[in-house]
């Protein structure tokens, strides 16, 4: 039997988000309807769901709607030297399957994986739990979240099969910029080791212009063979509820393993899920939709920042770049609090949903004291949580305890 870890940070959203009177939590861009994407798309004429009034609702196309996949290879084609294929593209309910078929179907017992860490446990949890072992190639604080390529230098080894990273990084916010990427191709490329980046908060680049240097291409865009991404409706695009997500690659040969696999689980998407999708990423909607999204982004990071600002007596974080979440590291005369008995109180007595970084993102003793907040929901959501937050500040803070040291 397949041994796993419990996922952490799914558990703790599955207690808490559907009784969260505030869910500053949550890791999607407040979240819309179909109405709400016809009133965003320039095309008023069409209805996603008209089409399908007369449809019969088959498994539909196994790998994917054509009409989806040329529309997600436009975009991966923009600013790249070839048009991505859209027969390298498979879609997936959700970035969380996309990212588990890739990893169960690519890895094994024997093979080495690095993994870029703080990330999604899934990135890491899942390779050890197929038998391979799995190093961490760890971003941190003190270097704004950034990593380094001499540490990934030292890490690699023969059997090195897979590097992943996660790019906007959940739960940071940070970005692993141009240079840096560029530089990991360039050492992937030398011993033939697929790339997997995670992109699902992708292309949430809020504080970052294009312009810059440093601003991050897909990695589909790179010019290595051996590149594989995933993403999703969820995050960027405040889709959730769809459960459509995909695997790209430069590499058919990847395409094709998966969906051999993918034939032992889910088979398709659902017609009616592929058919949003497709309505939303559209040329009409999806510069409307991005826009909605990234300008709720700046204004609610900004409000964030107050707060952070307001309250560095006991806060601190690097401000995000990218992406839907924060990560805060909360003190208490300079030592670390209990984040897992800060966020349950603050939960039972105001209704704040805040995540805690130790528990659902940390190895051994890894970032105690750290919450990760989610700040894209709606305005007034962040609002009202955040002044609950504060008043708790005021007159409940002193209870939470501070982080004990585990005895060597």
């Amino acid at each position: 039997m397949v041994k796993i870890e419990a996922f952490a940070v799914e558990q703790w959203m599955d207690k808490y988000e559907t009784t969260a009177k505030y869910n500053t939590a949550e890791t999607c861009c407040a979240s819309i309807s179909v109405n709400d994407l016809r009133t965003l798309s320039d095309d008023k004429e069409s209805d996603p769901l008209a089409q399908l009034q007369s449809t019969k609702l088959t498994y539909g196309a196994i790998r994917g709607s054509d009409k989806l996949r040329n529309t997600l290879a436009n975009l991966y084609s923009v600013r790249a030297p070839t048009q991505l294929p859209k027969d390298n593209i498979l879609i997936t309910p959700g970035a969380i399957q996309a990212n588990f078929l890739l990893l169960y179907t690519l890895v094994g017992p024997g093979d080495h994986v690095i993994c870029h860490y703080p990330t999604y446990q899934q990135l890491f949890s899942v390779p050890a739990s197929v038998g391979a072992e799995v190093s961490l190639w760890k971003s941190k604080e003190a270097d704004g979240w950034q990593l380094d390529i001499e540490e990934l230098k030292g890490l690699i080894r023969p059997n090195t099969k897979l590097i992943i990273i996660n790019n906007p990084q959940n739960p940071t916010g940070a970005i692993i910029p141009r240079q840096t990427l560029e530089q990991l191709v360039g050492i992937a490329r030398e011993q033939s080791i697929i790339i997997h980046s995670d992109e699902v908060y992708r292309p949430l680049f809020h504080n970052i212009s294009p312009a810059d240097p440093r601003f991050p291409p897909t990695l589909l865009s790179m010019g290595y063979e051996h590149t594989v991404v995933t993403g999703s409706v969820s995050k960027a695009y405040s889709l959730a509820g769809l459960r459509v997500g995909w695997v790209a690659s430069r590499d058919s040969s990847i395409i094709e393993s998966l969906a051999n696999a993918r034939d032992y689980t889910t088979i398709s998407v659902g017609q009616i899920d592929e058919a949003i999708a497709s309505f939303a990423l559209a040329p009409d909607c999806i510069h409307n939709l991005l826009k909605r999204n990234l300008d709720l982004a700046r204004t609610n990071l900004s409000i964030l920042e107050k707060f952070i600002d307001a309250h560095r007596w006991a806060c601190e974080w690097i401000k995000p770049q990218a992406g839907t979440t924060a990560f805060v590291r909360f003190n208490k005369m300079g030592k670390p609090v209990d984040d897992v008995a800060f966020c349950e109180m603050l939960q039972e007595r105001t209704g704040v949903m805040l995540v805690p970084g130790s528990l659902c993102f940390g190895v051994g003793e890894d970032f105690k004291g750290y919450v990760r907040i989610g700040y894209v929901n709606e305005t007034e959501v962040l609002e009202q949580g955040l002044d609950a937050l504060g008043k708790f500040m005021e007159d409940g803070y002193e209870d939470v305890p501070a982080k004990k040291h585990l005895s060597k």
